[in-house]
């Protein structure tokens, strides 16, 4: 299934109509099934549902590795996803978190509970920054979807786009789990907003660089000072803001322990 879909509306130039034929990004309430118990409902654009299921499971501490898992069905309608765990008797997690992602996204984790600061030596030039987010940028498919991408200093690893911010996180911890890619000691960069909850599933995919196109929020910032995550907002080609964690990023002329300076 492709990312976006055609259809038809009236486009307005100088006061002219046009009829007119474009793309836009798809949309559906997809329903996550474990050990035959729904679990969650998702709005999510329904490509990747396999990975947007693996990681969902992976960010909410459900699973830790495919050996967790023992079956992953996708509908042939793409509205639900089922996965049968090799522990059946898991014990389920009861009432989801709403969150400000966009399509509604939840969680059933503690967004206010603490977590273990991100231990990396891991220095990255700025460049190389504006490097990647130019990279992620040029290959997006939907126009109206994020995307995210996993990196490393040279080259994304995995990349998702979905209508909501979150989901591409977890689409992007799912493909890695199936593909044995690491997330430790890694950059995460999206095209969308940096949020409580984005931050939350960064920190437990153990990345200590978070890069947007956009923004964070205060408390956004204010975790990634907590757990020790390097957290860049409106990265550009050749422009950045470092809101935490400004020893991991170098300048043009600086070498890495200028930083520890």
């Amino acid at each position: 299934m492709e990312l976006s879909r055609r259809v038809q509306f009236m486009r307005f130039e100088d006061g002219r109509a046009v009829p007119s034929e474009g793309g836009v990004v798809r949309e559906a309430l997809v329903r996550l099934h474990v050990n035959g118990r729904e679990l969650v409902r998702l709005m999510c654009t329904p490509v990747q549902l396999d990975h947007l299921a693996l990681g969902f499971l992976r960010s909410e501490g459900l699973i830790r590795e495919m050996a967790d898992v023992r079956l992953v069905v996708v509908c042939p309608s793409r509205t639900c996803v089922d996965i049968w765990l090799r522990n059946a008797n898991l014990e389920l997690p009861g009432q989801p978190v709403l969150t400000s992602g966009c399509g509604g996204g939840v969680t059933f984790a503690d967004l206010e509970a603490a977590g273990e600061p991100v231990r990396s030596g891991l220095r990255v030039q700025a460049g190389e920054i504006g490097r990647l987010m130019t990279a992620l940028l040029a290959g997006q498919e939907a126009r109206g979807a994020h995307r995210a991408g996993l990196a490393d200093t040279e080259r994304l690893l995995a990349v998702a786009e979905d209508v909501g911010r979150h989901n591409t996180l977890d689409k992007i911890w799912g493909y890695c789990l199936r593909e044995g890619i690491e997330t430790q000691d890694r950059i995460l960069l999206a095209t969308g907003r940096i949020s409580s909850e984005m931050m939350g599933k960064a920190a437990r995919m153990g990345v200590p660089f978070v890069v947007s196109r956009t923004s964070p929020t205060s408390l956004s910032v204010a975790l990634a000072e907590a757990w020790n995550i390097t957290l860049v907002g409106y990265a550009r080609r050749t422009s950045m803001n470092v809101y935490t964690g400004r020893e991991r990023v170098l300048g043009e002329k600086e070498a890495p322990n200028d930083a520890n300076s």
